[in-house]
């Protein structure tokens, strides 16, 4: 069932032909607490969004965003029904997005903070582990100077 008034910025089998690599499609139950989360925690640029669905980008890379009843007939509803934390065990990271700053928008717009930033040798990272809206895990991360 979509919500969406109007065409998309694209058809989607267009859309789909554009593709390469690896693509990260995400369902969330709020898409305007989803948005907010990836704009202005993670700083990524929006490259489309409506109710239904949003494309983000971060440093060329574009992932998905779906509202969750876009996939009423999807064979995921049957296994996520009833979770109220999403993406146990993923672990999604951006690399170049400042740790400190992505933190400190986390904690002023309510997002859990798994493990706080601090600087990690052993990857060569300085990191931390936010925990969004929908209860998937983001580690922005920059090289230790």
């Amino acid at each position: 069932m979509k919500k969406r008034v109007g065409d998309p910025f694209m058809p989607p089998d267009e859309y789909g032909k554009t593709q390469t690599g690896m693509m990260i499609n995400i369902q969330v139950r709020d898409m305007d607490k989803a948005v907010q989360f990836h704009k202005e925690v993670l700083g990524v640029d929006i490259v489309y969004s409506d109710p239904d669905i949003t494309i983000v980008s971060w440093h060329g890379q574009q992932w998905m965003i779906h509202s969750d009843h876009t996939y009423d007939k999807h064979p995921l509803t049957g296994y996520i029904a009833g979770e109220t934390k999403r993406g146990r065990g993923a672990e999604f990271r951006l690399h170049g997005r400042d740790p400190d700053t992505a933190e400190a928008i986390a904690r002023k717009i309510g997002c859990e903070i798994l493990d706080p930033t601090r600087d990690q040798p052993d990857h060569g990272l300085r990191e931390c582990f936010i925990i969004d809206f929908e209860g998937y895990v983001w580690v922005p991360d920059v090289p230790i100077r």
